[in-house]
């Protein structure tokens, strides 16, 4: 019997024949996750099927990209798990959209504790894929939760890094100082009137060093002249998969989101997932392209890294013809055995 999701908006190609439901479940903080949970195509009660729970991009809602690979990846035999992270989407967060290394990373061992409770999941066969920024924050998952038997990463994205240390690595130390004058300020600001103001969590500078304050992460209109990043971007998230509950599709991050990133290094522990596996895919075209790689080099063996021609970030959101979905099927049913 199919479980319709209520009040259904999610922006991709919906299978009819892939049974899914609304889910909630709990971190060890107290914040409640909502999610959906798809059962693999030709779902056979009594039997034991191998998981995988999928978040991601950074600022995306489980209707949007996590949701196409965890379906994708339902028709491929797979239970999966498409959620929402701490305080975005429908999950729980009196604070709206206030990123959190520690808290983002424990979303995925939640995940994994809620879809491990499943009587149809085998708990030995539990993988983990992260899309973009909760890339970064899957492998760190991983590191520490042994129950992740292999894990991935799609367009992989540190977080923590991109936030301090610019996506080309080019914000300088005067700007890191600046930052954090930036974000002292911003707390008073928040203190004094009771509020959590939005802001950027990529936070940019103009000609002076001066920090350049954004109520959203993209503009409601493309300038001619925009970079090829932000209009890739624009163009899925504003357009093809806008969501209105989505922070990149309709607005910004709490503007505190990177003070905690500038503590928490979340590569420093990566080596430790062996010997468990890794596949880390990319772009050959992503701007973070250098930062899977970065990732890659950080790994111990077994790893794996595809670098898919002519990709960039943005395409392995959601385009079909470009999504290695080949490559993380043969990687998961290899190693969830």
């Amino acid at each position: 019997m199919m479980t319709k999701i209520l009040n259904d908006t999610r922006v991709f190609a919906v299978n009819p024949n892939i049974d899914v439901q609304d889910v909630t479940f709990q971190n060890r903080f107290g914040f409640v996750l909502a999610g959906h949970l798809y059962k693999p195509l030709n779902f056979e009660e009594g039997n034991k099927y191998a998981a995988i729970v999928i978040s991601g991009p950074f600022g995306a809602v489980k209707e949007q990209s996590s949701g196409l690979y965890s379906q994708t990846l339902a028709e491929r035999g797979f239970v999966t798990l498409a959620f929402d992270q701490s305080t975005t989407g429908e999950s729980s967060g009196n604070v709206r959209n206030m990123a959190s290394p520690d808290i983002f990373t424990e979303d995925f061992s939640a995940a994994v504790d809620f879809i491990g409770m499943q009587d149809y999941v085998n708990r030995e066969k539990i993988g983990a894929l992260g899309i973009c920024g909760l890339g970064s924050h899957v492998l760190t998952a991983a590191a520490i939760d042994k129950r992740i038997k292999a894990v991935a990463t799609s367009v992989m994205y540190d977080m923590g890094e991109s936030m301090w240390q610019g996506i080309d690595g080019s914000k300088t130390l005067k700007q890191q100082d600046i930052e954090r004058d930036y974000l002292a300020e911003q707390r008073w600001h928040d203190a004094e009137n009771n509020t959590h103001e939005v802001g950027p969590h990529e936070l940019p500078f103009d000609e002076n060093d001066q920090p350049i304050h954004l109520t959203s992460i993209l503009p409601d209109k493309l300038d001619e002249d925009a970079d090829p990043v932000t209009t890739d971007f624009f163009h899925y998230y504003k357009e093809r998969a806008f969501h209105p509950r989505s922070v990149n599709s309709n607005g910004a991050w709490a503007a505190t989101s990177p003070w905690s990133y500038y503590n928490f290094s979340l590569q420093q522990k990566i080596s430790e997932i062996a010997p468990r596996p890794t596949l880390i895919v990319t772009g050959e075209k992503a701007h973070s392209r250098h930062m899977a790689e970065k990732s890659y080099e950080y790994l111990h063996e077994p790893k794996e890294l595809v670098i898919v021609p002519n990709a960039t970030h943005v395409d392995l959101y959601d385009q079909m013809t470009l999504i290695p979905f080949d490559k993380f099927e043969s990687f998961f049913k290899g190693n969830l055995k």
